[in-house]
């Protein structure tokens, strides 16, 4: 999935600008048409998502802490008591000191003032709210328990960022190793070494083969320092570019999941993804059909993203959502055999949230695992690698003090 710009007139007439993210441009132009709008104009954009919420929109950033304030302290005041548009207005009353929050609560109580839903006054925000947020406060709504629904709403997203958090976390030290690390061999191949080379240069000597080594790859580096910067630039570059072509990045995101260690991290946090999202639209009163649309936008890997869209359209033939799953052979077999339980039980929606904090227990485990490998393998490559290029020039110091004696 990646995410698209677009500029359509809506059924009023009005010109409005938003964010969806969709598989492709044919995507969202006739998921917009469907909607009623006139699709002006469409074009990928360098905002992202995150598990319902848009970040990075030019129309206006929202934080998760920001949304979750939001939604937790309106779940607060309507379960209080209090009418939606007196709760809208004690928020802005509240976010005054946060402008942009403030104005776009302000935009959202005038819409509901003149008659508006709050989904569709969310909604009219420029896509800074997505499907799944939207049809989730649709759906409370309807059911008129929009107090219960915004708490669950809100539940759903603190534990998505945790779920973030803990990966983020996680990979804070490993990626401070690494680079600390290539930092000090750079240091001493760079600075330490080229110390020692008038020494060794002026003895006359040939030096022993692994000084030689070293001190070949500090003169490289000294000269071509450059080069070794444009081929990390140009890594960088060409991967970005192949993860924003959703042909190429298809094949990188089943790559990804075949790794080992990182794959079991990434399988394990989409899954939690999916089966959290999908059992908390369904307890919500959502079908089953439109839960898995809204879920293929919340996740990430377009290889999972394909069979999320494949078990829908089984759905729609009369197979079980269990059964055109596991046909594809993606998500783990024992979350697909809790799924079918739950729906031969008419438990689904209770089996897909139980599955959700196994996989959020499994995911803090891989981590765990990758960490207790990772630290090791890092810390011992660097001693080795420091101690082999302090051994090259302790051996062509011996081999001077020879020939001087």
């Amino acid at each position: 999935m990646a995410l698209y710009a677009y500029k359509a007139v809506n059924t009023n007439g009005e010109v409005e600008d938003g964010l969806r993210e969709v598989a492709d441009e044919a995507a969202l132009i006739a998921e917009l048409q469907t909607e009623g709008f006139i699709p002006l104009h469409v074009s990928l954009s360098k905002g992202r998502t995150f598990l319902g919420l848009r970040l990075g929109a030019k129309q206006l950033r929202l934080s998760q802490k920001e949304v979750l304030m939001l939604t937790g302290e309106l779940a607060t005041l309507l379960d209080s008591g209090l009418p939606l548009d007196k709760s809208l207005s004690v928020l802005i009353d509240l976010t005054e000191e946060n402008e942009k929050l403030s104005k776009l609560l302000a935009r959202v109580l005038e819409k509901v003032k003149g008659g508006t839903s709050l989904a569709d006054a969310l909604q009219s925000q420029a896509g800074v709210f997505s499907k799944f947020y939207l049809n989730m406060i649709r759906a409370g709504e309807a059911g008129g328990n929009l107090g219960g629904v915004l708490v669950r709403l809100a539940d759903y997203l603190e534990r998505s960022r945790e779920l973030k958090d803990t990966v983020s976390t996680a990979l804070i030290y490993p990626i401070i190793l690494m680079v600390m690390s290539f930092a000090s061999l750079f240091v001493m191949l760079t600075f330490v070494v080229p110390q020692f080379t008038e020494m060794f240069e002026s003895a006359g000597q040939a030096l022993p083969v692994p000084t030689q080594i070293v001190v070949g790859l500090a003169n490289w580096l000294q000269n071509y320092w450059w080069l070794l910067l444009a081929i990390i630039v140009s890594a960088y570059i060409y991967m970005n570019h192949q993860l924003a072509e959703p042909a190429s990045r298809k094949g990188w995101d089943a790559r990804f999941l075949k790794m080992p260690l990182v794959g079991n991290i990434l399988l394990a946090m989409e899954t939690a993804n999916i089966t959290r999202t999908l059992g908390t639209l369904l307890g919500n009163g959502v079908s089953i059909i439109s839960a898995l649309t809204i879920v293929r936008e919340t996740v990430s890997n377009l290889t999972l993203v394909d069979a999320v869209r494949d078990a829908e359209e089984q759905l729609k033939q009369g197979r079980h959502m269990s059964d055109a799953l596991l046909d594809k052979g993606v998500l783990p077999k024992m979350a697909m055999q809790m799924i079918r339980m739950g729906e031969e039980t008419g438990r689904l929606e209770e089996m897909l949230l139980r599955v959700a904090t196994i996989y959020d227990k499994q995911l803090k485990v891989s981590i765990q695992r990758m960490l207790a490998l990772l630290e090791p393998v890092l810390i011992i490559t660097l001693g080795l690698m420091i101690a082999g290029i302090i051994i090259s020039i302790l051996l062509a110091i011996l081999s001077v003090n020879d020939l001087a004696f």
